[in-house]
């Protein structure tokens, strides 16, 4: 993970379960389960540490505890696709029309316009 906030944002592997294995540093990892409950299963990764994220959940990976971490990820696919959800939904071509994302978010139409700019929804 690069230093300063390498941030892997929420993401979901449509075809591929992912297995990471922590090398340097320390990382903060989850996912989401699916509906209805959207459980939210997170853990802090040392050296050496394993973590599997199941084939389609939204997960996520951040550096902790310091600047910096390194890990190797490995897919269970040779083609495990891949959907930021942030991208997808705020940066879609079409972009998806604000009334939707701001009633389904919860979100003033401001805030929606925002990230559909910065993402490259709204062009």
């Amino acid at each position: 993970m690069p230093p300063n906030g390498g941030l892997n944002p929420p993401h979901i592997h449509r075809r591929a379960t992912e297995i990471l294995l922590v090398l340097e540093g320390t990382l903060h990892v989850g996912f989401v389960t699916s509906n209805p409950d959207n459980h939210l299963i997170t853990k802090v990764l040392s050296p050496g540490d394993v973590f599997v994220f199941p084939t389609g959940l939204s997960s996520f990976s951040i550096p902790c505890c310091q600047d910096y971490a390194v890990a190797i990820a490995a897919l269970s696919s040779q083609n495990p696709g891949v959907i930021t959800n942030a991208n997808a939904v705020f940066g879609s071509n079409p972009p998806i029309n604000p009334d939707v994302l701001t009633k389904a978010f919860q979100l003033g139409k401001n805030v929606v316009s925002t990230l559909q700019k910065q993402l490259g929804g709204n062009k």
